[in-house]
């Protein structure tokens, strides 16, 4: 179908000021490898604190309620070295996931002469965000918190103050998985302490009084059962989006254009880095990013007007509804 001219540059009318290739500054040089990402978003540090304290108040119940009064030091010994290296690596993988770049696409690259770079052909379009003024890849969103554009953006999770990237996914289920453990690890100590409780003294099983230390157990007790729930499901939903290359806003979109699947196995090689390995479960390692080529997914292919007309309601369907995305066509 032959594009008219009036789909040559196609602005939002609520802000078309954000698309103007003189108010796209160029995209600033990459800064150093060592610099860190971190979102000024004052929810998301908020909860990022209380997911840190909730997992010290488990440490400091099961240590000092549990584990240091027991007379049996192999239990103790044995569950302490387990509960804190759990504890650790799920600290650790937070402390990953909150502070990887989940995969952003620089930042004002949406100038003219970049898309005159592109050399488009005859029915290829690039999708602009007018939010941070950048070209969209293909399977890229915009999130509202980071305020950019996340390549592979699952979500925007509070609980680590970030988007969940094709960079970060990795440390994102090591965390939820190393949480799920120890709830589930904490569960299990309460459930044998509150047996060993009862048949012995209430005052020979803690250092603390019997009051305290009931109320103590029935607080891990609760936080540990509802966090291995919730985590415990994050989890699935996460290796499923892994295995099936499909995020979860894309499973809320159900996308109809059609997009190359890199398969089930594939596809976790790609997020947790090359072969099975202990390095899976290492929130250290960095996962498998090769090297993007600069237009890599920005120039997108359709057979039609209408065709890109669908494109565009799919893709504004979970973006906020005031704004849209531009396309920049060329014309047959």
């Amino acid at each position: 179908m032959m594009l008219t001219p009036n789909h040559h540059f196609r602005d939002i009318e609520r802000k078309p000021e954000y698309l103007q290739p003189e108010k796209c500054a160029p995209p600033p040089f990459p800064g150093p490898g060592g610099t860190m990402w971190f979102i000024r978003d004052g929810c998301g540090i908020a909860c990022a604190i209380v997911t840190w304290f909730l997992v010290l108040y488990a440490e400091f119940v099961v240590l000092f309620v549990m584990l240091i009064p027991s007379r049996d030091y192999v239990y103790s010994i044995i569950n302490g070295i387990v509960f804190n290296l759990l504890a650790f690596l799920a600290l650790a993988s937070h402390c990953r996931a909150m502070l990887t770049d989940p995969g952003a696409v620089p930042k004002g690259n949406a100038t003219k002469e970049f898309i005159e770079s592109l050399q488009l052909k005859p029915g290829q379009v690039v999708y602009k965000c007018p939010k941070c003024c950048s070209i969209k890849p293909d399977r890229a969103h915009h999130c509202s918190v980071c305020k950019r554009c996340i390549r592979k953006m699952d979500h925007h999770c509070p609980w680590v103050n970030n988007c969940v990237g094709e960079n970060n996914q990795k440390y994102f289920v090591l965390f939820t998985m190393y949480i799920a453990l120890i709830s589930l690890h904490a569960l299990i100590m309460v459930g044998f302490h509150f047996l060993h409780c009862f048949e012995e003294d209430w005052t020979k099983c803690s250092s603390f009084s019997p009051p305290t230390t009931v109320i103590l157990l029935i607080l891990l007790c609760f936080e540990a059962l509802l966090f291995l729930i919730f985590t415990s499901v994050m989890f699935g939903t996460q290796v499923h989006s892994i295995c099936t290359d499909e995020t979860g806003i894309e499973r809320l979109q159900r996308k109809t254009q059609p997009r190359e699947h890199s398969g089930g196995w594939k596809s976790v090689q790609e997020a947790f880095g090359g072969d099975f390995s202990l390095n899976w479960f290492n929130p250290f390692t960095r996962p498998c990013q090769p090297v993007i080529p600069i237009d890599k997914g920005l120039v997108r292919q359709v057979s039609s007007l209408s065709d890109m007309d669908n494109m565009e309601t799919t893709e504004s369907q979970l973006e906020e509804t005031k704004d849209r995305d531009s396309v920049e066509v060329l014309d047959e």
